[in-house]
C-alpha cells in the first residue's frame, strides 16, 4: 500500500494571502480531474520550475513535480498534481469545478487578499509588455500594457468590475483571435495595477521576477 504523502488539507478553508495567490494561480492554469477509479485530483501545469516548488511548499506538500516536453520539445512544463476530494470539495465551493475553462467566475474572494488574488491570476494568464510606438517620430513615446487572458468572458467582466472599486478604470474586453477574450489596461492603469499587485507584504515572494520586472524598467525609463 502506497505510503501517503503530506499535504495541508485545509489549505483551501480559509484565506490567507498565500490562499489568495494560489486559488488565483489555479484559476489561471490549474484544473480538477476525476479519475475512472473516482479518484479526484487538483493540479497545476506551468512551465516555471521555480514558482511550481515554491507553491508546493506552501502548501506543505511532499508530491511529485513531473515533467513534460511540449510543442515538439520546444519548452518543458511542470505539473504539480495534488490527490484529495477535500480539497477538490473546497475548490468546488470556491467556484470552480471539471469544467471551468469557459464557465469559470471570480470566486467572492476577501477584500483583504483580493490583490493577492489578481497577481496569482496575473502570473499565470496575464501579460505585461512594454515598447515604444511613433518610432518614425523625433521623440519616440515608450508604452506599457497589461493583459489578462481567459475563455471566460464572465470572468474578465467580473474582474474588471472589481478593479474599478479599485480606481483601476480604463479596461477594455477584447475577442482574442482563438477562442479567448482578452482584458487590456493602458500606460495609467498598469501602474496602478503594479501598485496594487505588489506594493503591499507580498507574501513569501509569490510573484514572477520576471513580470515584475517589465513594470520596474517601465517606471526607470520614466525618471
Amino acid at each position: 500500500m502506497p505510503i501517503a504523502k503530506k499535504i495541508n488539507k485545509n489549505f483551501f478553508k480559509k484565506w490567507t494571502p498565500e490562499m489568495a495567490y494560489v486559488l488565483g494561480f489555479f484559476a489561471a492554469d490549474g484544473y480538477i480531474t476525476v479519475n475512472r477509479r473516482g479518484g479526484q485530483f487538483w493540479c497545476i501545469d506551468i512551465t516555471d520550475r521555480k514558482l511550481i516548488e515554491l507553491i508546493r511548499e506552501t502548501i506543505k506538500s511532499e508530491h511529485k513535480i513531473s515533467t513534460r516536453k511540449r510543442h515538439k520539445n520546444k519548452y518543458t512544463s511542470y505539473r504539480l498534481q495534488i490527490g484529495s476530494i477535500e480539497m477538490c470539495n473546497d475548490l468546488r465551493r470556491l467556484g470552480f469545478n471539471e469544467r471551468k475553462t469557459k464557465s469559470m467566475a471570480v470566486p467572492n474572494v476577501s477584500q483583504k487578499y483580493f490583490s493577492d488574488f489578481v497577481r496569482g491570476y496575473f502570473d499565470g494568464d496575464g501579460h505585461v509588455w512594454m515598447g515604444i510606438i511613433n518610432k518614425e517620430r523625433t521623440t519616440p513615446h515608450i508604452i506599457i500594457q497589461t493583459v489578462f487572458t481567459s475563455c471566460s468572458k464572465k470572468f474578465l467582466e467580473t474582474l474588471n468590475e472589481m478593479l474599478n472599486y479599485r480606481e483601476i478604470t480604463k479596461g477594455r474586453i477584447l475577442k482574442g483571435k482563438g477562442n479567448y477574450y482578452r482584458l487590456a489596461y493602458s500606460v495609467s492603469d498598469s501602474l496602478k495595477l503594479y501598485t496594487f499587485m505588489y506594493n503591499g507584504w507580498v507574501s513569501r515572494n509569490l510573484y514572477l521576477k520576471r513580470k515584475k520586472i517589465v513594470f520596474e524598467r517601465y517606471m526607470k525609463l520614466r525618471l
